[in-house]
């Protein structure tokens, strides 16, 4: 089995550390390697992929409708241009058994990247959230396998309470809660409660749970000031600079078709500046 590289474990540790600053972490969510490099190039200190966004990319809609190997090929070109850390959104781990989590777990490493998000949604109209007991069992299993490559994965346990509306609204915020307690205990660094907008429930979630909460945010959302003084460790932006991307395009064409003008493309960085961005080599 291949063991991480000296680089790669400080990467892992420079994650990690992310989570405990003064300041949250904010993940401006990438699709391939050029959305990876400006991000990079803006200064953001690490860099998150989009299950959402990549499989988009692809022709492919949402929901692990993307192969596992699809996934984590583009998880390995991203990892390998960038210089910072990479944390890759590995949707519910590519199978329902903790061995297709730890299996998963080991694809992101190999891929480069040092962090991992695994979600509970099932995709299933009938049961839409894994049993809370195989979840964590599957959290135990992806981090014996992250021991086992000697690479202290930085794990983001994820629970679509919120984001699925799944539940008596009453009871929602209790069901998620035990959701991520439980993830937190089997071994997770971070957990992600997406859906929730609520500025006085996201401060107790944050008060309840005492470890790093991440918040997807958007239109809508509190502003990451707002966030941080929320006590929020980890704000992902998921697949919305992706949409927002396709969003400009549609204004271009749109533009185009009616009045026959490019003001839409007005702000695009010139041609010399993206040949020179995608041509910055790798640090080694």
């Amino acid at each position: 089995m291949q063991i991480a590289s000296d680089e790669q474990r400080k990467k892992a540790d420079a994650l990690r550390a992310l989570h405990s600053g003064p300041e949250p972490l904010v993940l401006v969510n990438v699709w391939d390697v050029g959305s990876a490099r400006m991000v990079e190039d803006l200064g953001f200190p690490a860099i998150a992929t989009t299950s959402a966004g990549i499989a988009f990319s692809k022709g492919l809609p949402d929901g692990q409708k993307i192969s596992s190997d699809r996934m984590m090929a583009a998880v390995a070109e991203i990892a390998q241009v960038v210089n910072v850390p990479v944390t890759a959104d590995a949707e519910a781990g590519y199978g329902d058994r903790p061995e297709d989590a730890a299996e998963t777990a080991r694809h992101v490493i190999t891929a480069g990247a040092v962090g991992m998000n695994l979600e509970d949604a099932t995709g299933r109209v009938e049961q839409p959230l894994t049993q809370r007991k195989l979840q964590v069992e599957r959290i135990h299993a992806i981090r014996e396998r992250s021991a086992e490559m000697r690479l202290p994965l930085l794990l983001n346990a994820r629970t679509d309470v919120y984001l699925l509306q799944v539940g008596d609204p009453a009871k929602r915020y209790d069901e998620a809660l035990e959701r991520l307690h439980a993830y937190r205990d089997a071994g997770a660094d971070c957990v992600f409660l997406p859906g929730l907008r609520d500025p006085e429930t996201i401060r107790r979630c944050v008060s309840d749970l005492r470890c790093p909460l991440n918040i997807l945010a958007g239109p809508g959302s509190p502003s990451i000031p707002e966030l941080a003084a929320l006590g929020v460790k980890r704000i992902s932006l998921g697949s919305g600079p992706m949409r927002a991307a396709l969003g400009m395009l549609r204004r271009l064409g749109q533009e185009l078709r009616a009045q026959g003008t490019y003001s839409n493309m007005g702000g695009a960085p010139s041609h010399a500046a993206m040949n020179q961005l995608m041509g910055k080599q790798r640090n080694n």
